[in-house]
């Protein structure tokens, strides 16, 4: 029985089926071997062999085809994240693990140029698991990626352990051995193109067996790599832009906050301008800088005393007058200590408060006229103690300082409105004084009449005071003030600006500066020592004031200033220069100086003590001091003219030491207490 050849023909379907089917080369290397077997003739095997070969050549082009195509998506998907950058770090792991994907290595990594060190470090890692690895940091020419860094050329090795193509480091070798990686493949990051282009970091795919990699693999990296520096530079240039538009967005908030600024300063000058033209006065111009600024304002003089104030500041007064003048206008005078002692602890407790707050105010004067010098020194406003002081010039000279309070931080355009606005308050100052020179010298020629022909107009005198706004028929206080010959004009300058505000007059006669203020209900004396402390301070050196009145009429202020006169050159006799006082605190001396020989208040002042304790007790207190001192100091004597035991004499002297002090048995104090005694017996005590 004869065998026919079986055909071709199943054997050609079945690589066609395969081949569409996708099955691996072996499958369709068995199709010739399955037809020898079936008993094939040669000429249809030689076909079907044939036709083998070419289902595997279809085969790998098909493959090739593939994974060119799942190359090309790659890097659209790659392409596309370029596209929508909005975080660097997530494409840069992208690009990395599509590597790692691809390629079909164990890991891949990327390394980036830091500048400022000198080396790459390692930015993204996939499929690394090694934490020394991940951590390594590689010199220019140092290990596989240093030499891509440094050539700017793809570099592949089969096994990096023995590849003597670059140099092996001992950190670089530990962090490869860690990670367990044979094989490994790296290209440049490269911006720019050519000889000119920059290396800024390295992509790397790596196995953990020995491996060789194909041409096509490295050109996938290299394309990965691309991929990643424009990515890289993309980000840069974003970064970039963003910064230039914040520069952009803060230069224009800059521009607008500085014409904003101009904006208010032209406002703010037209609104202090108008001020001026208007007829403004110092506190309307604290009132308008308070307002521009937002806080408190307060203007005070030469002295450091305030002019006025806005706010819970402005409870002030409005002149230097009515503020504390300082210590050494607190310096009790003889016969006020002893009004004070007879006045009790109460009264005492009250003299020494004031003294206190006197001394307060003094040095917040002197701490402000140091921080107005400052001022002018640097010729800008100065902070000094929470607050905003700038001076208030007229060419080199001090008018006074211009003070913020609540605004512990002033930027440059509320500085130079702050600034400008003294400028504003130094033309009025200058302006009201100059007014108040003008004033003061036509009432200055009324002062002069007064004192010099009181009689010869009397009413002629009254009514010429009245046109001028001073009503003498109203009680006044008289006060000379006298200094060296060298600051006579200082101190005439000094009784204008000390008189400014408050309806007196001053003039200069025989000498001496004559004020006339009217009466504030407190005494000749008190209103002496204020004005010699601000007065003193005005004029720059020490000056004397002897306080005469109350004088209402123009023979009364004649003979007011007579007084006045008389005092001054006894307190100089008596030493008392550079203080106040008037001729009733000067003791037994006021007495025989006075006009009306004020007997009976020189005797209150001098024993008042011990006549109210002698009329309040039944004692004899004011018996035994006149015996103790007709005696000579005597207590036997005085014991037997008093008719009591001596013991009875030492009691009622140590009363009288609590009464009046111990300085009662002083030179001094001797003599005014015995012509007391002798004044007060002769009246008929």
């Amino acid at each position: 029985m004869s065998h026919r050849p079986t055909s071709a023909a199943p054997h050609l379907r079945r690589l066609v089926e395969l081949l569409a089917a996708g099955a691996p080369a072996e499958e369709l290397g068995a199709v010739a071997a399955e037809a020898r077997r079936a008993g094939v003739d040669a000429r249809d095997l030689a076909e079907v062999e044939g036709a083998t070969e070419a289902a595997l050549r279809v085969r790998n082009t098909l493959r090739q085809h593939r994974r060119r195509e799942t190359e090309l998506t790659a890097l659209f998907d790659t392409a596309g994240d370029l596209a929508a950058l909005r975080d660097l770090d997530a494409v840069l792991r992208s690009i990395v693990r599509r590597a790692r994907m691809l390629l079909g290595t164990d890991t891949a990594y990327l390394t980036l140029a830091d500048e400022e060190a000198g080396d790459t470090y390692m930015r993204v890692t996939d499929g690394s698991v090694s934490e020394l690895f991940q951590n390594l940091r590689l010199q220019l020419g140092e290990g596989l990626g240093g030499l891509v860094a440094q050539t700017a050329r793809p570099y592949a090795s089969p096994d990096y352990r023995t590849d003597g193509r670059f140099l092996h480091t001992g950190s670089i070798d530990a962090g490869v051995l860690d990670e367990g990686l044979v094989a490994i493949l790296g290209v440049p990051l490269l911006l720019g193109s050519g000889s000119g282009g920059q290396v800024i970091g390295a992509l790397f795919a790596a196995d953990r067996t020995p491996r060789t990699f194909a041409p096509e693999e490295v050109a996938l990296l290299c394309s990965l790599a691309d991929h990643a520096a424009i990515a890289i530079d993309t980000a840069r240039t974003m970064a970039d832009a963003r910064l230039a538009l914040a520069e952009l967005a803060e230069a224009n908030a800059v521009i607008r906050e500085h014409s904003a600024a101009m904006q208010r300063a032209a406002e703010s000058h037209d609104r202090l301008t108008d001020l001026v033209l208007r007829g403004g006065d110092v506190s309307d111009v604290a009132a308008a800088v308070a307002g521009l600024l937002k806080g408190e304002v307060a203007v005070h003089d030469g002295a450091g005393w305030p002019l006025t104030s806005t706010g819970e500041r402005s409870g002030g007064g409005t002149d230097g007058r009515e503020h504390p003048a300082g210590a050494e206008e607190t310096t009790a005078v003889e016969g006020a200590a002893r009004v004070e002692k007879a006045a009790g602890a109460e009264e005492t407790a009250g003299a020494e408060k004031a003294a206190g707050v006197e001394t307060a105010g003094a040095e917040e004067a002197a701490a402000l006229v140091a921080a107005a010098e400052s001022s002018r020194a640097t010729a800008h406003a100065v902070f000094r103690d929470g607050r905003w002081v700038c001076a208030v010039l007229a060419g080199q000279e001090l008018l006074g300082c211009l003070v913020l309070y609540g605004r512990p931080e002033l930027d440059d355009p509320d500085r130079r409105l702050f600034e400008r606005s003294s400028v504003v308050t130094s033309l009025l100052l200058l302006l009201r004084r100059s007014v108040a020179e003008t004033e003061n010298r036509v009432r200055g020629d009324l002062i002069t009449d007064l004192l010099t022909a009181p009689d010869r107009d009397p009413a002629g005198l009254v009514a010429r005071g009245r046109r001028l706004g001073i009503d003498l028929d109203r009680p006044h206080f008289l006060l000379v003030a006298r200094t060296g010959d060298a600051a006579r004009e200082r101190l005439a300058d000094a009784a204008v600006q000390y008189l400014f505000g408050c309806g007196g007059v001053s003039a200069v006669h025989e000498g001496a500066a004559v004020l006339l203020l009217p009466c504030d209900g407190t005494g000749p004396g008190t209103a002496a020592r204020a004005a010699a402390g601000q007065l003193g301070r005005l004029a720059g050196v020490p000056v004397t004031v002897a306080g005469a009145g109350p004088a209402a009429g123009p023979r009364a202020i004649a003979d007011a200033h007579a007084e006045g006169v008389r005092c001054l050159r006894a307190m100089h006799v008596l030493g008392r220069d550079g203080g106040g006082a008037c001729a009733a605190e000067l003791g037994f001396v006021g007495v025989l100086l006075g006009d009306d020989h004020d007997v009976d208040g020189f005797v209150a002042a001098t024993l008042g003590p011990l006549l109210e304790y002698d009329a309040q007790r039944g004692t004899q207190l004011v018996r035994t001091l006149r015996a103790y001192f007709g005696c000579g100091g005597s207590l036997t004597r005085a014991k037997e003219e008093l008719h009591v035991h001596v013991n009875t004499v030492v009691q009622r002297l140590d009363r009288i030491h609590a009464l009046l002090g111990p300085g009662w048995n002083t030179p001094e104090q001797t003599l005014e207490l015995q012509l007391a005694l002798r004044l007060h017996l002769l009246s008929g005590g």
